[in-house]
């Protein structure tokens, strides 16, 4: 693991770009030793609202100083760590601005719209840092931590069928926000910016995919991107999963399956997981320890106790570029295979190619 310089107060200052509701998701997340700073957002009443509802997590004043433009945050405040929580097409901007002024960087998901913007992003880290690490929090929730630890032990035996299933509920007004559902400002549809969360447990379990073929569609919505898509993807183990991304589903769930030689791993949640979410099925013969605990549920809160540790000691944080680019190329595999009617593997995406620049390809053919 890179070592950089440890913060000298070991208080982490903390500055959140976005204050939308997800910042507040952010800020009402954040552990002892960060202190919030600054925040900054290009909407002067939302700004406001937010400096004035979260002044408790504050610096010892009980204020957060606001800004409506990064440059002169970044300049005044020389943050240690900047969490992003804009719209996903100011991602790449913001990072870099950070990363270049010496300050790591925890971008929400999508942490940005392309491959191609990706390595732009990875590729302006620093040795010993600054970094740049994406939020991906149902990594850290116990049941997924335990099922981790059983697979590398190899007690559950090979891995051999998966299932992937993020089936919520959106409705024409979520999509009539100027920004969504437009490749060039939210990068994709659900596949990116909802099913994400699942798929990042699945790659976090069953390592490198191979292949992907995959369909999109637009079956309800009035939207530039799709609003549901299926997917068939193989792993590097052999392991085979289904993947099926939507938000057009009533009953609303997020539901992943492992099934290995050993026992079948479930876990049914919405958007996020405690102990008592998982399942474990000992196959006939095979005695595998369960219930998938104790620990703590998923959520942001769990991540950044991780995040802010790594920042005050001068580490790279959890999820670097390595890891969040896998999940992100599997996406654009997805959509590769549905928008070509081909099977994609990893090297199909690579520069070059047009789904390495837009995850649509710059060719949507509805």
């Amino acid at each position: 693991m890179q070592v950089g310089s440890p913060v000298a107060s070991g208080v982490v200052r903390v500055a959140i770009v976005g204050t939308g509701g997800i910042a507040r998701v952010h800020a009402a997340a954040l552990r002892p030793g960060a202190v919030l700073v600054a925040a900054m957002d290009t909407d002067a009443g939302r700004l406001a609202a937010f400096a004035g509802e979260h002044g408790a997590v504050a610096d010892e004043h009980g204020a957060v100083a606001t800004y409506r433009r990064l440059e002169d945050l970044l300049r005044e405040e020389r943050p240690d760590l900047v969490h992003i929580c804009t719209p996903p097409h100011a991602h790449r901007e913001q990072a870099l601005a950070c990363l270049r002024a010496g300050v790591s960087v925890l971008a929400e998901k999508p942490p940005v719209i392309s491959l191609r913007e990706f390595d732009e992003v990875a590729a302006a880290e620093a040795d010993g840092g600054p970094w740049f690490a994406s939020v991906y929090q149902h990594r850290f929730g116990g049941g997924q931590r335990r099922l981790k630890g059983l697979v590398a032990d190899g007690r559950l035996g090979r891995p051999l069928v998966a299932v992937c299933h993020t089936t919520w509920f959106r409705d024409q007004a979520y999509f009539d926000v100027p920004w969504r559902g437009r490749w060039e400002t939210e990068g994709g549809g659900p596949t990116l910016g909802h099913g994400i969360h699942q798929m990042d447990m699945l790659v976090d379990v069953l390592g490198d995919w191979a292949e992907v073929r995959a369909v999109a569609r637009r079956q309800a919505r009035r939207t530039a991107t799709e609003d549901v898509s299926l997917a068939h993807v193989t792993f590097a183990s052999g392991a085979v999963a289904s993947v099926v991304t939507s938000v057009l589903s009533p009953r609303e769930e997020s539901y992943l399956r492992f099934d290995f030689e050993g026992a079948t791993v479930e876990v049914r949640h919405l958007y996020g997981y405690a102990d008592g979410d998982w399942r474990i099925t000992s196959a006939p013969g095979w005695e595998v320890p369960g219930p998938l605990g104790p620990g703590p549920p998923s959520g942001h809160g769990a991540q950044f106790g991780e995040v802010l540790a790594c920042v005050a000691a001068g580490r790279r944080p959890p999820v670097g570029p390595g890891e969040s680019r896998r999940t992100l190329a599997l996406v654009a595999g997805i959509y590769a295979s549905a928008f070509t009617g081909q099977p994609v593997t990893p090297g199909d995406l690579r520069p070059g190619s047009p789904f390495y620049e837009r995850m649509d390809g710059g060719k949507t053919s509805w």
